[in-house]
């Protein structure tokens, strides 16, 4: 009697410790099954966000075409780098435009303001006057090499799939081919260059203090100064006591291109934003699009 009582015993034992095992795989999956709910759940909701802020950048990218083709030049907005600031739905919207013509153009520019733009932005003038020559025989149509450039043949000694192209740069982003070009380098560089203005002088009026300390020899200090002082006043302001720069050039917000960066930047109540930078083109065939788009870049967080 008293096996038979054992045994089933043991078996009631067995069978508790299955069940306490089945139960502790179900949470297991169960959890698993929350996280993965809640995992994906965080991440519809930031594409959501994501792409609400894109949109409402887009928009910001729109305004200000729109604001940059009033025929009124008083209520015009100025292309000089200074911040507007709107609303759209329950987006805040920060946007920055840069008329390109007050950029250094690198089909065009000499190699002085170029070599200033370089020491300007930190690079040792022995590498800048290397780079200022490389990118001259870059664009230049003959085979000759400068002092410190690069034909053809360095670019196929240094293992490269591509040469110089003897005729300029077709984007911004090209320059980065230039032989003895670093991305470091380049990355400093980008904001301040163009290839669309072929203007062999950049617009002041425009201009960032960057620009103008490599064009007009000024310091630092001064360059940043002249132009926050440049923001604060409106178009009207500019044209009746304009600014100056050292030798009597006047900052006035005219005499600009048709071609303009344009950064838009919108940022969610959560803290979602999407930034938005874009070259535009103003103008078009008519009932077409308002602006064409020349470059485009993108990035988001939360």
């Amino acid at each position: 009697m008293r096996a038979p009582c054992l045994a089933r015993a043991h078996q009631r034992g067995v069978a508790l410790l299955l069940v306490l095992w089945a139960m502790a795989l179900l949470a297991i999956v169960l959890g698993g099954f929350v996280l993965v709910a809640r995992t994906e759940t965080l991440q519809s909701r930031f594409l959501l966000d994501a792409t609400r802020a894109r949109y409402a950048s887009e928009a910001g990218i729109s305004r200000a075409a729109y604001e940059l083709r009033r025929a009124d030049p008083l209520t015009r907005w100025v292309a000089d780098g200074r911040p507007y600031e709107i609303a759209f739905d329950d987006a805040k919207i920060q946007i920055a435009l840069i008329d390109e013509s007050g950029k250094i153009d690198f089909n065009v520019a000499n190699e002085v303001l170029m070599l200033q733009l370089f020491l300007a932005i930190g690079v040792e003038e022995p590498r800048a006057r290397s780079l200022v020559d490389a990118i001259m025989d870059w664009r230049d149509p003959d085979d000759l090499v400068r002092a410190n450039g690069a034909e053809e043949r360095d670019y196929d000694a240094a293992g490269l799939s591509y040469k110089p192209t003897n005729f300029g740069f077709q984007t911004v982003g090209e320059v980065q081919q230039v032989l003895g070009m670093t991305w470091e380098v380049f990355e400093k560089l980008e904001p301040y260059i163009t290839v669309y203005s072929r203007n062999p002088q950049p617009n002041a009026s425009f201009a960032a203090p960057l620009v103008l300390q490599a064009m007009a020899g000024m310091s630092a200090g001064l360059a940043l100064q002249l132009v926050e002082q440049r923001w604060q006043l409106d178009p009207q302001q500019l044209a009746a006591t304009p600014l100056t720069l050292p030798d009597g050039t006047p900052l006035v917000a005219a005499g600009g291109g048709l071609t303009y960066t344009v950064r838009a930047k919108a940022t969610l109540p959560n803290g979602t934003w999407t930034l938005l930078d874009a070259t535009i083109r103003l103008g078009g065939p008519p009932g077409g699009r308002a602006y064409s788009i020349l470059r485009w870049r993108e990035g988001s967080a939360e």
